[in-house]
């Protein structure tokens, strides 16, 4: 596969095209290691058995800039 020059394209055009490139990969064709799998489980029962917290991406960019300042 030969990648061209995406710099004619604009921001906008890249991403439609990120997301028909996404949007092409079967879900049934990704292939994870049993850890990682396992893993997934585990947090996806964190999550519904709400023992987890979320966070908004402004609360990750400013958890990351204090981190930084440190």
């Amino acid at each position: 596969m030969q990648i061209k020059d995406l710099s004619k394209y604009t921001n906008a055009e890249k991403i439609l095209l990120a997301e028909q490139i996404w949007d092409s990969v079967s879900k049934k064709d990704v292939e994870l290691s049993k850890d990682t799998e396992q893993e997934l489980d585990y947090r996806l029962q964190l999550l519904e058995e709400g023992k987890t917290e979320l966070y908004s991406m402004n609360d990750v960019k400013k958890h990351i800039a204090k981190i930084r300042k440190k």
